[in-house]
């Protein structure tokens, strides 16, 4: 499928948030090495003693070595959506490759979460009540060039509230035209603006925040309870 890609936006800096699930730890690997060549040298070792370090770390062959921001803070954040990639997809992914998703305020994350666990959980039938925790981050992220989506009508098929049909096709678009990413509506908190980067090679720092508690009540998500953990 051939579209028109969106004019580029040179960025200067970004400030994003996500949301991940608590029950996943940062991989320690990513964040105990400086650069590549450590890296490689720790893997090789551990490797050997560490059976579960494939699982840990994901699948190394989506991310180019090159593009990992080894040395910052939260290493393991920034590399975990592109070796940790959903089969089933995204909005912009149609599950062969990753995309570190982030919204302009905690807010925004919130929103998009909360939406989507609601839609999983719905399918899980005889479940009335459950406890959901999720590690807060906040990203920076230094000079990059994004596609600017927020040029196109939110009226239009890549923003649908049901279907990624042609939002997958779209970020393909912009995936194999070698994007970074791209800056776009979010469809769960209209008004607000959303990030998605096909690289975390502009990544600064991944900083962890607040926990955020999300109840489930058989039916939906009824509220979000932010805390902090001693």
């Amino acid at each position: 499928m051939n579209v028109d890609l969106p004019p580029v936006i040179k960025l200067a800096s970004l400030t994003g948030y996500r949301l991940i699930n608590s029950k996943f730890p940062p991989t320690s690997l990513f964040d105990d090495v400086a650069d590549e060549d450590e890296f490689e040298a720790l893997y090789e070792l551990q490797a050997i003693t560490n059976p579960r370090l494939q699982t840990e770390l994901g699948n190394l062959n989506l991310v180019r070595r090159e593009d990992i921001p080894f040395g910052i803070s939260g290493c393991s954040y920034a590399t975990g959506p592109f070796t940790h990639v959903n089969p089933d997809g995204s909005r912009f992914s149609d599950g062969q490759y990753g995309v570190l998703y982030m919204g302009d305020s905690i807010d925004t994350a919130i929103a998009e979460v909360a939406y989507h666990q609601s839609k999983y959980w719905q399918g899980v039938h005889g479940l009335d009540y459950d406890r959901l925790v999720f590690r807060g981050l906040k990203c920076k992220i230094g000079q990059t060039e994004l596609h600017d989506a927020t040029t196109i009508s939110f009226n239009d098929p890549i923003y649908d509230e049901n279907s990624y049909a042609a939002s997958r096709a779209f970020g393909r678009e912009l995936y194999q035209a070698g994007s970074d990413g791209l800056q776009y509506h979010s469809v769960r908190k209209p008004g607000a603006t959303c990030w998605g980067l096909f690289t975390p090679r502009h990544v600064l720092s991944v900083i962890q925040s607040a926990h955020f508690e999300f109840i489930w009540n058989g039916e939906e998500i009824s509220s979000v309870n932010k805390f902090t953990r001693a």
